[in-house]
């Protein structure tokens, strides 16, 4: 606020001091006062507002000596600034008029209704269609997080536990959180920076005695055991505060919110922020959202299947039997040959999870209640077309569906056809639902008739033939006589308004019947209103109900949408084996094959206890990062319960998805492409085990050629040797093809190309054996490299191979010396001195040895026998 505002609010006028008292239970977020037909802000919220929504700066007169800043948006239009506004991470306070103007003196009292979050609005225009919008809220105990996520478009509530901070990252990114909640003391800040809309909240929102008590009091229950949480005690301290926030944020009951879950990590497949950003599972690296698995895949006909595809696209889960569950039900649509039969009536439900929720928190509009008596007006075609399925999963489905014919014909005598957007235009209750708002209306009705026959009547009786009635929001109802004929106007005519071509008039008949009009019309509204209340009376009783209803109808989309995509894109059923391994045959990417103009090459893939690392070599662009990304796609849409592109795939368990593909520098944290690198890196070495798919594509490209490649070795030797995961690890350090000849379960494979002259083939075909050169040369003839620069790169490259070859005659001559040496070293006397070097040298292969070292150690050896 301004020095002036600071000022004592007796220093300013009624209304200015009404909305300073306002303003200051609500100082962190932009205020909307009402006046008439406009939300008007003031002082500094109204320079902020013109400066985020465009809109003019102007002064409202003055208060406590000083002009008023003020800027505003008519109300008709609100919705479409609050959307703005939300997408910046802003809140806004939403203030109405709640008392009656004409009751007495001074301003009319206004209260903050609701506000407006990031995170917690419900409103249609302000959601994004197709994915979640969720608030959350973190909580710290040493080194253990929590966190508790609320979907207040549909009541989901869940909590997590979680280890160490990386896990913790993985999830907030996974969610991509509309608003975060933190507590004052929280320690770790740094890893909520990506957050849109952060939110400090007060440490006793988190305490734990009040978090059980308020959750207790929305689920009407005594305690939490029927939820399984009970004993998740820091989840509960951060869904004690996201509750809390809730309630302080809607002002009103959210019965919707009518359950809490456990989220364990144990149940999915870990997928960390690395390697959903490389796998492009709902975002590509570009920020957008084409050419992502969700792209390829969402084909859903509702916007709340398209957000549990989305969901279980982030989370596949480990549970085979509730997957081939999943399965079953998409091959029994397939057989039975149901996607044109169910997609249509999908269709016509829509977004009813998110209706619910607008009935839960009554700000659902007349076409929100129309929407939902459409979806289920159709609940007992899909129920009847599932029945005739006779598969179990499908089956199960309608059970978890109630009866709502009882619902469905309320909405059907209670609604008209087409209603108006705002009930309190009126006309939303259809005619014969309540005998007295159908007397109110006749009366309105019944004014046409009579000004018709009362103008007929008033253009005889006076003869003008210009004499017509009319109304308007203003001056109410008139007779309107030509400004020609104005002079003939009878003398018990009053005149009500002159007009530049015409007069209008007021008669005590016409202005009695005005009284009894706008009454019949202000008594049919209110009326309106009440029964329109009523109808949320008469909905929330079966709202966990209708809630169940529309999440299975959400699954029900996605398994019509997963099958018509199987039919369409030819994937096949996955079978899972108890067997660590993972055995593909033609597998393509799911996305490349759509978007290439080229038939796709299919490829094999084989990984096993016995064959648990492939050390993939070949050219760039020959299919390396396309082989690699296309397992994990393959795999990851095996675990979701999806058809996979692929002749046949069969699948052991796997715990954990691991990639590190590509890298550029993190400019924002100061972190170089080789610090970016070796962090994900070192996640994979702490947390890789032998049921994880790990994916790694040229490491050790960010540092010199010798560490890189001592890096690269080095990783691949733990993979293979200590942690026995199933690995595809991508090099162009030849080197690394040695690998298979020292190590159990080590293979090369390698992507196949032709080159003839200056041009390349990429054969994208996977071979067994490692690639037989580089071809980086003939790739950068493809990319238009000028020829005189390739001319001089083959000098350069006939030159290094020429030193190459020196050096390794110079290595020859001084592994013969070392050898020499070492041979004398059992002659040497061991002290303790000496012991630690000794043993190390005794033990070495000088064949593994690269020149340096073997200079280096040379002279260690030198030393150690002249001593």
């Amino acid at each position: 606020m301004t020095d002036s505002c600071d000022r004592h609010f007796s220093d300013h006028t009624p209304m200015m001091q009404q909305y300073l008292r306002l303003k200051a239970e609500n100082p962190d977020i932009l205020l909307f006062y009402r006046m008439g037909d406009f939300y008007e802000l003031f002082y500094d919220d109204a320079k902020r507002a013109a400066q985020l929504l465009d809109i003019s700066l102007t002064k409202r007169g003055s208060s406590a000596g000083q002009p008023i800043p003020m800027a505003g948006v008519p109300y008709h239009a609100v919705e479409g600034y609050l959307a703005k506004l939300v997408r910046l991470g802003e809140s806004v306070a939403i203030c109405e008029q709640v008392g009656d103007p004409s009751s007495g003196k001074g301003p009319v009292e206004r209260q903050v209704v609701r506000i407006v979050t990031p995170g917690t609005v419900s409103d249609e225009a302000l959601l994004p269609e197709r994915q979640d919008n969720l608030i959350a809220a973190v909580y710290q105990s040493k080194t253990r997080f929590a966190l508790a996520t609320l979907d207040m478009a549909s009541g989901r509530f869940q909590i997590s536990e979680h280890d160490d901070k990386t896990t913790l990252q993985a999830e907030l990114q996974r969610m991509s959180i509309a608003e975060l909640l933190y507590d004052e003391e929280f320690a770790d800040t740094a890893i909520l920076e990506h957050c849109r809309s952060l939110r400090r909240r007060p440490i006793w929102e988190f305490e734990l005695n009040t978090a059980r008590q308020l959750l207790n009091r929305q689920f009407g229950t005594q305690n939490l055991n029927a939820f399984g949480v009970e004993n998740a005690t820091l989840g509960l301290c951060a869904a004690g505060c996201l509750l809390h926030y809730a309630r302080e944020t809607q002002r009103t009951a959210l019965p919707h919110i009518n359950a809490i879950s456990l989220v364990q990590n144990s149940d999915f497949i870990i997928l960390d922020a690395a390697t959903r950003r490389n796998l492009e599972l709902t975002q590509n690296l570009a920020g957008g959202t084409e050419y992502t698995l969700a792209w390829i895949l969402d084909h859903c006909v509702t916007p709340m299947g398209s957000r549990l595809l989305k969901r279980w696209i982030h989370q596949p889960i480990c549970d085979v039997r509730q997957i081939q569950q999943r399965q079953t039900a998409i091959q029994a649509i397939l057989q039975h040959d149901m996607v044109a039969d169910l997609q249509p009536l999908l269709r016509q439900i829509g977004d009813m999870e998110r209706i619910l929720a607008r009935v839960a928190l009554r700000s659902a509009r007349p076409r929100d209640l129309t929407r939902l008596r459409t979806a289920l007006e159709q609940i007992p075609l899909l129920k009847n077309n599932l029945l005739q399925s006779r598969t179990a999963p499908l089956t199960a489905l309608c059970r978890l569906i109630d009866d709502f014919s009882a619902l469905c014909e309320l909405l059907q005598n209670a609604l008209v056809e087409t209603p108006p957007l705002l009930i309190r235009d009126g006309g939303v209750i259809a005619e014969g639902y309540h005998a007295e708002l159908d007397e109110w209306r006749e009366l309105s009705v019944g004014a046409t008739r009579f000004l018709e026959e009362l103008e007929m009547r008033e253009r005889q009786a006076t003869g003008i033939d210009t004499l017509k009635i009319g109304f308007n929001a203003v001056h109410g109802y008139y007779i309107q006589i030509s400004r020609g004929q104005a002079d003939r106007a009878p003398i018990h005519y009053v005149r009500r308004q002159t007009l530049k071509n015409a007069e209008r008039y007021i008669i005590p008949e016409l202005k009695t019947y005005e009284d009894k009009v706008l009454k019949a019309k202000g008594a049919a509204l209110a009326l309106e209103k009440q029964l329109y209340d009523e109808l949320f009376e008469r909905l929330l009783p079966q709202l966990a109900a209708l809630q169940l209803a529309a999440l299975t109808l959400a699954q029900l989309d996605v398994f019509a949408n997963l099958a018509e995509r199987a039919q369409t894109l030819n994937y096949s059923r996955p079978t899972f084996s108890e067997t660590i391994g993972i055995d593909i045959r033609h597998g393509r990417h799911p996305v490349v094959e759509q978007v290439m103009h080229d038939p796709f090459i299919a490829n094999p893939l084989q990984l096993n206890r016995q064959r648990h690392l492939l050390i993939v070599t070949g050219p760039n662009m020959g299919g390396k990062s396309t082989y690699m990304r296309q397992t994990a796609l393959i795999v990851l849409m095996a675990y979701i319960g999806s058809f996979v592109p692929a002749e046949s795939a069969v699948i052991g368990p796997i715990d954990r998805i691991f990639t590190r593909i590509g890298a550029s520098d993190d400019l924002a944290s100061g972190r170089s492409t080789f610090m970016v690198e070796m962090t994900e890196m070192a996640n994979i070495l702490h947390q890789a085990e032998e049921k994880s798919l790990v994916l790694i594509d040229e490491i050790g490209r960010g540092t010199s050629t010798y560490d890189g490649l001592a890096l690269a070795w080095a990783c691949a030797e733990w993979l293979a040797n200590k942690l026995g995961s199933l690995t595809l690890f991508a090099t162009h350090y030849f080197e690394l093809t040695v690998l298979p000849q020292q190590f159990e379960g080590v293979f090369n494979v390698h992507l196949d190309a032709l080159e003839h002259n200056d041009t390349i083939a990429f054969m994208h075909s996977v071979q067994d054996g490692a690639a037989s050169k580089s071809y980086g040369l003939a790739v950068a003839a493809l990319a238009g490299v000028p020829k005189a620069v390739l001319k001089l790169a083959k000098q350069k490259l006939s030159q290094l191979e020429r030193l190459s070859q020196q050096s390794g005659d110079q290595k020859l001559q001084q592994l013969r010396e070392l050898n020499q040496v070492q041979a004398a070293l059992p002659l040497v006397e061991e002290d303790e001195g000496k012991s630690a070097v000794w043993q190390m040298l005794q033990q070495l292969d000088p064949d593994d040895l690269t020149p340096k070292q073997a200079l280096t150690y040379l002279y260690q050896l030198k030393t150690l026998v002249k001593a």
